[in-house]
C-alpha cells in the first residue's frame, strides 16, 4: 500500500469532505485551511477573507486503490472550477478552486487533468495550481460535518446533492452503503 495526500479546495470544505469520504481507497479526509499568511487561523478569521487561506480538504489515499488522477476527475465534477473565488452562494477567496500539489508528479498530473477539463467546461478553468503550503486542521466541529448534520440546511441543500451526483457519476468508485 502506498499512501499519498491530496490537498484540494473547491468551495466549502464540508462538500469536499462528504464526497471524498465516500470513495474506495480514501483512508482519511480532514477539513482545514492552507494558502494564507496567518499562522493557525480560526474559521472566523478565514471567513473574513483577510488571511488568504482557502478552505481545503487533505485527502489521504491508497494509490493501489485510487489514483490522484481519479481524485481530480471527481474534484472537477463535483464543483465548478470556472468561478473565481466562488461556489454557489459561497463567495470569497476562501472558497477558491485550488489544487495544492505535494510532489512534481502531482503537479504534472494536475496540469494534464486541468487541460483535459478545459474541453469539458464552457468557461475557462480558474483553479489555482500551487505547491503545498502550511496546512492547518480546521476546528473539530468542522470534521465529519455532513455525517453529523445531514439535515442541517446547508448540508441538505448544498452538500447532499453533491454526494448524490458523486454516487451517480462515480458509482464504481463509491464505497457500498
Amino acid at each position: 500500500m502506498t499512501k499519498e495526500v491530496a490537498v484540494l479546495g473547491g468551495g466549502c470544505f464540508w462538500c469536499l469532505e462528504a464526497v471524498y469520504q465516500q470513495i474506495r481507497g480514501v483512508q482519511q479526509v480532514e477539513s482545514g485551511y492552507t494558502g494564507g499568511q496567518v499562522a493557525n487561523p480560526s474559521y472566523e478569521q478565514v471567513c473574513e477573507g483577510t488571511t488568504g487561506h482557502a478552505e481545503v480538504v487533505a485527502v489521504t489515499f491508497d494509490t493501489d486503490q485510487i489514483s490522484f488522477r481519479e481524485l481530480l476527475e471527481i474534484f472537477f465534477t463535483i464543483h465548478d472550477p470556472t468561478t473565481l473565488n466562488r461556489q454557489g452562494n459561497d463567495v470569497g477567496t476562501q472558497y477558491r478552486s485550488a489544487i495544492y500539489y505535494q510532489s512534481p508528479q502531482q503537479e504534472a498530473e494536475a496540469k494534464k487533468v486541468m487541460a483535459e477539463m478545459a474541453n469539458v467546461w464552457d468557461a475557462p478553468i480558474v483553479t489555482e495550481l500551487s505547491p503545498a503550503e502550511t496546512y492547518y486542521k480546521a476546528e473539530d466541529y468542522h470534521q465529519n460535518y455532513f455525517r453529523q448534520h445531514p439535515l442541517q440546511g446547508y448540508c441538505a441543500f448544498v452538500v447532499a446533492p453533491k454526494v448524490t451526483k458523486l454516487r451517480k457519476t462515480f458509482a464504481d468508485k463509491v464505497i457500498a452503503s
